[in-house]
């Protein structure tokens, strides 16, 4: 018999059903997520890629729904998470792995690295963990305390690694993760870039709040990087390793690697994947501290370095890769610290020859010197000619040569009559180095332009000079990095004196390593403090015998071609002037192959020039 009566209490068995049914979704849920995590551990088995896949599949084309570009970039980040991970905990371990990391720095010298740590009571312990990995994404993760400790001396190919400034390492943070290994281990990190910097450089627009890891990783590569309090808080110095705790450390190296390529171009399918390129990228930015405000985060100038007397260049190079017109900051208006002209530059003032054929035109202080010399006669006043005594050395060869014409004191872009100041079309750190057949007669290069177009004109500058600067290896300006030489040795024993001046709880095995350093260095058997003290402070940079400043060697490469050869560096700033200012004032007669045929004529094409 079947009863027709209600439940008492329908709400009840509602919200059971409910409780019921959601339980039943979340372990559905849970079971997918862990199906998804045990398939990622298990890709920690996979064989490492070859050195240079990461670059070089980027040419491999595959159809595909999305754009070439978009694949590429997908293909290599994922083969870069993908590569395979080595944990080392004692010196074997790490001379075994060793030829393998050492192959892969042949391709390209950088390191994506990070460090974990463990906090007991808000009070930080030695560095736990540190995490290497190389352009294809072979990732090394090194225990320092079981690695230092392991009875055996740290090897000097872990140590000339890290020292080593020409190998970059790059990641969030890097810089203050190797002041903690310096004062924790004694270990001197050098060369390391703070990708945040390069974030900012190329989409400065996409950052405003937040500059994490994980921010980056999300908006550029599109990966999420599990950050979770569990895992990011777990125990770093377990005896053992958890898949997820593996996987999560040397993801963090591995995307601050996949970021450094992909905020270079790396994978792009024409990228040129040229070392000298990359790094010249970076100039300015190695061994460079991140400090938010000096970037300009909340103020959205950002520069990509400090605001120092050395990165003053970067700034400008920095606006450069933005794409940003100078003429859009309205913060500082254009020409401001500019010293505009008190006299016009051009008095046109005309030298006749002795038979009455015009010269040129000059200034009347020019022209008023062969009048006191007793070498000309005034022959006008409005306009003011003088007429020479003696034979000119040479002749305009025809009527309409440029140093003929009447030139107006305007600014040559814009027109404006006022506030105006001389521009070098080829600038002087170039056309200083001409052969002396190229320097007479050059005012053709000289030309009034207001303080506002000289600074915009300036800006366009820096952009052709970082071209020539990646073309022929010419770093621009005079960096330290550049002009002077770090001595590895002198800088590894600084370290370690310093490291035991400051370290009070080194361990004693990696005590004795440093003082071994110290004490070789200066052929002593015993170290007092004073001898401490003065390695700790001792001059690491020697300077670099064989620096070449920029404009020599741009204008020494051209050189090699002869006369012709060089002729074709100054028609490229000619022509480049025309291209980026657009000038619709500039004089009659002005050309990008000004006096070109008359010199070949002259002298010809293959006219060696001598470069002192």
């Amino acid at each position: 018999m079947y009863s027709n009566k209600m439940p008492r209490h329908p709400g009840l068995t509602l919200g059971v059903a409910s409780l019921v049914g959601t339980t039943v979704g979340c372990l559905v849920l849970w079971k997918f997520i862990h199906r998804r995590r045990q398939l990622s551990a298990a890709s920690l088995h996979k064989n490492i890629s070859t050195g240079g896949d990461a670059c070089i599949d980027c040419t491999e084309k595959e159809s595909s729904e999305n754009s070439e570009e978009e694949y590429c970039g997908v293909s290599a980040v994922e083969k870069i998470l993908e590569a395979e991970i080595k944990v080392v905990s004692d010196t074997e371990e790490w001379e075994e792995i060793w030829p393998v990391l050492n192959k892969e720095l042949t391709y390209y010298k950088v390191l994506g690295i990070d460090c974990e740590w463990v906090a007991v009571e808000g009070k930080k312990k030695p560095v736990s963990l540190l995490q290497m990995a190389t352009h294809s994404g072979f990732c090394i993760l090194v225990r320092l305390p079981q690695f230092v400790n392991s009875g055996r001396t740290v090897p000097n190919t872990f140590l000339n690694l890290l020292a080593n400034s020409s190998i970059l390492k790059v990641g969030v943070g890097c810089c203050d993760d190797s002041n903690k290994l310096q004062c924790d281990y004694g270990l001197s990190v050098k060369g390391l870039v703070d990708i945040r910097y390069l974030a900012m450089r190329q989409r400065r627009d996409s950052f405003q709040n937040s500059l994490s890891l994980k921010t980056l990783s999300e908006s550029i590569l599109s990966f999420p990087l599990d950050k979770s309090f569990q895992l990011r808080c777990s125990n770093w110095d377990a005896e053992e390793f958890s898949p997820d705790q593996v996987l999560y450390a040397a993801r963090d190296a591995q995307v601050s690697i996949a970021l450094f390529l992909h905020l270079l171009g790396f994978f792009l399918p024409d990228s040129p994947c040229s070392w000298e390129l990359l790094l010249g990228k970076c100039q300015g930015l190695v061994d460079v501290p991140f400090k938010a405000k000096s970037a300009g985060i909340l103020n959205g100038d950002v520069n990509g370095a400090q605001r120092t007397k050395r990165s003053r260049s970067e700034e400008k190079l920095s606006q450069i890769n933005q794409g940003k017109d100078p003429r859009k900051n309205k913060k500082k208006p254009l020409g401001v610290g500019y010293s505009a002209r008190k006299a016009p530059l051009y008095d046109n003032c005309f030298l006749h020859a002795p038979d009455g054929q015009p010269l040129c035109t000059c200034d009347r202080k020019k022209a008023q010197w062969y009048l006191d010399k007793g070498i000309g006669d005034l022959i006008s006043n409005d306009p003011f000619i003088v007429k020479l005594r003696f034979e000119p050395s040479g002749r305009p060869e025809s009527s309409v040569d440029y140093y003929l014409t009447v030139k107006e004191n305007l600014c040559v872009v814009c027109g404006k009559r006022e506030s105006y100041i001389r521009k070098n079309v080829v600038p002087h750190e170039y056309r200083r180095h001409f052969p002396i057949q190229m320097k007479d007669h050059n005012s053709h290069d000289v030309l009034l332009l207001c303080t506002s177009c000289h600074a915009v004109s300036n800006y366009h500058d820096a952009s052709l000079k970082q071209q020539l600067s990646e073309e022929f290896n010419a770093p621009i300006g005079c960096e330290e990095g550049v002009r002077m030489l770090e001595d590895p040795e002198r800088r590894q024993v600084r370290s370690a004196a310093r490291a035991l001046l400051n370290a009070s709880k080194l361990p004693e095995q990696r005590r004795n390593e440093l003082l071994k350093e110290i004490k070789n260095f200066y052929g002593m058997e015993y170290i007092t403090h004073e001898t401490l003290q003065e390695a700790a402070s001792l001059e690491t940079r020697l300077f670099n015998e064989s620096y070449v400043p920029h404009g020599v060697k741009v204008v020494q490469s051209y050189a090699k071609g002869g006369l012709k050869s060089l002729m074709e560096l100054e028609k490229r700033w000619r022509q480049h002037f025309l291209d980026s200012m657009q000038p619709k004032y500039l004089p009659p007669q002005w050309s990008v192959d000004h006096n070109h045929s008359k010199l070949l004529r002259k002298y010809g094409e293959n006219l060696m020039i001598p470069m002192g």
